[in-house]
């Protein structure tokens, strides 16, 4: 069969997906699994070093901006767009300002040619795949009602496309909690799906209300990760919330839309109601006001055993429990759903009643593996605390022993911290954990006893080790470990390939401000932080790693430092220390697999000491070629094929802090 003969049967076919053995990338993760895997192997190690940017185009939210750079030129739709959002009364922006553009992090989908992606101000766009020429814009207006308070404000991962033989469509949420449906053709609205194109994600939540652009005082929705498309439905995430403040916080219903009307077709309560399994993990009756517990990442499905994955987040308030005593199911939890019904098939909660913000940050990853001889069909959860937990994903069971430990309690008065947590016998973590005076930086005795002088006045202690008055050094921390880009997965081999950073966060409570209004009796609170001189690290390197495991063993294959560190071997009090590469050059962009390589994006080396695209081997992490990218990488890389031609696309930053990001194509010669 042909190629084209092959996109014509596909195309004919009721499916969300189509293969990226034939060049597309249809979903966020290259497919339902969140594989982030293509076969393309035009690209390899022998030629890597050769790939030149084949195209580049400013994000569509150039036009957004209230001032045009000097000497750009757009084209004729991006000049009546910027002409028209120029005249827009500051005041209609939230708290006054206009979108942060530069958070250009959207990953490109490609079908049929046409590169589909979102911006910032939820504004949706396409591309040429050969040329980068721009095709078509659409601009919902989310900043007429606000968009989310939330310190991501200004936020979007992606787009979701969809297609019924000639009806091709492209659905995004946005900042102001609608979702959007686009012909993928021209990108007008389609009049059939809810209200001129756009289905109100508010609707009939508790506790919800638009309009509002008071920081303190709102309660916000908003849409900042890709839906999903499972069958002929429309599932998306939702981010809950801004400043916690009070116990009383949306609840994150988790509703799938028809993909043609966008009706609701179900709703998926995660926090039990009466007579639900899962309402005894609620106590004194908090499951009625608590809420946000949802997906604000990036979901997976397996159409075949019709089950869809829920990675869900911490209910609020995240750092403060006693509101919402009990192990508070189906928070920080994997919940598989029955397509069809959104009906609960099976569940594991990766941490009982939440204190660390250590929610699912990424979509759980599918694969076929052999455990002991046995063919099973897995998927893998990775943490923000370093975990990967693992399942038999049509029936929920460990496929390593996942046993409940005692961890420290609480001492924050009305807290009860859960007295276990559960930690997976296999695989080992792939960050560090939890903080003793072994763990901090020791390059010198000088920098050591520095550490020890920093550290001190904080609690430490190991994983789970509850936030407190004084202040609880908490590593990971809240960014994780792993978090939204997510892992990669090698359908020939099992492996699965982790970028993963050393961060650690200060979780400090104290009783709210007075003049917050609160109802809480502690929050989370900013504070101190531990204080290094000349900006050293506080913990011992790597501070960011690439690790790959085998999941048909579960044991680790190999873990690399991913980067030289530059800036922190430059540190004038390490001058002299003869130090390995010990990592931190990077952003939050994810991996990229093809049949050859493992691709990802660093911040420093190259041949002008700037960012690069680096591939690796797959077999041992070792360092093949680089490629030079204009800036940081911001999204995560896909890759593509068309015309016999592959290319790698991502979206970069700018040079300086108000240039304009880009999305880029690079090719070989």
């Amino acid at each position: 069969m042909t190629i084209a003969a092959l996109l014509a049967t596909l195309s004919a076919e009721q499916t969300a997906v189509s293969s990226t053995a034939i060049g597309e990338w249809p979903t966020y993760g290259g497919d339902l699994a969140n594989s982030k895997y293509s076969p393309l192997d035009h690209i390899n190690a022998g030629n890597f070093g050769s790939l030149r940017i084949a195209w580049r185009a400013k994000s569509p939210d150039a036009f957004l901006s209230m001032t045009l750079p000097d000497g750009t030129e757009w084209s004729a739709d991006s000049k009546l767009i910027f002409e028209e959002l120029s005249r827009v009364d500051p005041k209609r922006w939230r708290d006054n300002q206009p979108p942060f553009v530069q958070n250009f992090k959207a990953t490109p989908l490609m079908v049929n040619g046409t590169l589909f992606v979102n911006t910032p101000a939820s504004v949706g766009a396409a591309f040429d795949a050969r040329t980068g020429a721009l095709k078509w814009i659409y601009n919902p207006k989310s900043y007429e009602s606000g968009t989310t308070t939330m310190s991501l404000r200004w936020n979007q991962r992606g787009v979701a496309y969809w297609r019924d033989g000639n009806d091709e469509r492209v659905y995004w949420g946005t900042g102001d909690g609608y979702l959007v449906a686009v012909n993928a053709k021209t990108g007008r609205p389609v009049q059939g799906f809810g209200h001129n194109g756009k289905v109100d994600l508010m609707e009939g939540l508790p506790r919800a209300k638009r309009g509002t652009r008071d920081y303190l005082n709102a309660l916000t929705y908003s849409v900042q990760s890709p839906p999903i498309v499972v069958k002929d439905m429309i599932v998306t995430p939702a981010a809950i919330s801004s400043l916690i403040k009070t116990k009383e916080q949306i609840p994150g219903w988790i509703r799938a839309f028809d993909a043609r009307t966008g009706k609701v077709r179900w709703t998926f309560q995660p926090i039990p109601q009466k007579g639900e399994f899962g309402r005894d993990t609620w106590q004194d009756g908090s499951n009625q006001y608590a809420g946000k517990v949802t997906v604000w990442t990036i979901m997976s499905a397996d159409e075949e055993l019709g089950l869809l994955y829920l990675p869900t987040n911490t209910t609020a308030p995240d750092f403060y429990g006693a509101h919402r005593l009990g192990n508070n199911l189906f928070a920080e939890s994997i919940v598989a759903l029955d397509i069809n019904t959104g009906t609960r098939v099976w569940h594991f909660q990766t941490v009982h009643h939440g204190l660390w913000d250590y929610d699912n940050p990424a979509a759980p990853n599918l694969l076929d593996i052999n455990v002991n001889g046995a063919r099973v069909k897995a998927l893998a959860q990775i943490t923000k605390q370093g975990f990967v937990y693992t399942f038999d994903r049509a029936t929920g069971k460990p496929i390593w022993p996942i046993e409940e430990k005692p961890v420290p309690p609480s001492d924050v008065p009305g807290e009860k911290a859960s007295p276990t947590q559960p930690i997976p016998s296999k695989p080992a973590p792939f960050e560090y954990q939890g903080v003793t005076v072994n763990d901090l930086a020791d390059f010198t005795p000088e920098i050591r006893a520095a550490a020890e002088k920093a550290i001190q006045g904080f609690r430490t202690g190991p994983l789970f080790t509850p936030p407190s008055i004084e202040g609880t050094i908490v590593r990971p921390g809240t960014v994780g470990g792993a978090n939204w880009t997510g892992a990669a997965v090698d359908p020939a081999t099992g492996m699965l390939y982790v970028p993963s950073r050393h961060q650690y966060a200060v979780s400090k409570l104290s009783p709210p401000d007075k003049a917050l209004d609160s109802n809480l009796l502690y929050m989370q609170t900013p504070g101190r932080n531990p204080q290094m001189p000349d900006a050293l690290p506080l913990f011992k390197p790597p501070y960011s790693r690439m690790t790959a495991i085998d999941m048909n063993t579960g044991n680790h294959a190999w873990m690399v430092p991913t980067g030289n560190g530059d800036r922190i071997r430059n540190n004038p009090r390490l001058k002299g220390v003869n130090l390995p590469p010990v990592g931190g050059d990077v952003t939050y962009s994810g991996p990229l697999l093809t049949k050859t390589l493992l691709i990802f994006a660093l911040t420093a080396g190259g041949s002008n000491g700037g960012a690069r695209l680096v591939a690796y081997d797959k077999a041992t992490g070792k360092e093949l070629a680089s490629a030079d990218l204009p800036g940081a990488a911001i999204g995560t890389p896909m890759t593509y094929s068309i015309g016999g031609r592959q290319y790698i696309a991502i979206t970069v930053s700018g040079r300086g802090s108000t240039d304009i990001p880009e999305l880029i194509a690079l090719a070989l010669p």
